[in-house]
């Protein structure tokens, strides 16, 4: 897969510290081992001029207080909190001052988020996707990206989970549904 740099976007989500560092609230050894092949991506992407998008899940601590029914807190307690070492993208990757960082408050980085007008006002149309986890941020992330006609692609090999049978099952999905599945040696800048 070629990622134009007039037409292509890598979007890294929630690679932040809650999730891929071990003291992290949310650490899964999975997403800290997806790091190194998402940074080697991040790099490649720059060197070539082609745009980075940084999702960040950031949660206010009350802002499941008044939840009728999504409360991400009920389901995996306390995390990534405005404004806390957690909700930090990780030290290595390089989130450069024209890289877009998208700070959401669920799972799907185009809810109730600028992200669909930044990448239209772009000409944005093929977005490679990597980060973590999955099953869940990545899978609704970029299952949102294919409803809203962007070709969603996943790079495999930096995808982090919590469980490699998630991680199969998220990206046996993609394929099947709304996207496409491809090793970080298979895409090109």
């Amino acid at each position: 897969m070629h990622a134009d740099s007039d037409s292509a976007a890598l979007v890294v989500v929630d690679m932040q510290n809650g999730f891929c560092h071990p003291d992290g609230s949310l650490y899964a050894p999975g997403s800290e081992d997806a790091v190194d092949p998402v940074a080697e991506l991040v790099d490649r992407a720059h060197d070539a001029g082609v745009r980075v998008v940084f999702t960040r899940d950031v949660h206010p601590p009350e802002q499941f207080a008044d939840a009728h029914y999504y409360d991400e807190f009920e389901q995996w307690g306390e995390h990534v909190l405005e404004g806390s070492w957690d909700a930090q993208v990780v030290d290595e990757l390089d989130v450069h001052d024209d890289d877009h960082v998208v700070e959401k408050h669920t799972y799907d980085a185009f809810h109730d988020t600028e992200l669909d007008g930044w990448l239209s006002a772009r000409g944005i149309d093929d977005l490679l996707f990597c980060g973590t986890l999955a099953n869940v941020c990545v899978l609704h992330t970029a299952g949102s990206a294919g409803l809203r006609d962007y070709r969603p692609v996943m790079v495999e090999d930096a995808i982090g989970a919590i469980e490699a049978d998630h991680k199969e099952y998220a990206l046996e999905h993609a394929d099947w549904l709304f996207g496409e599945v491809v090793d970080s040696s298979d895409v090109t800048f």
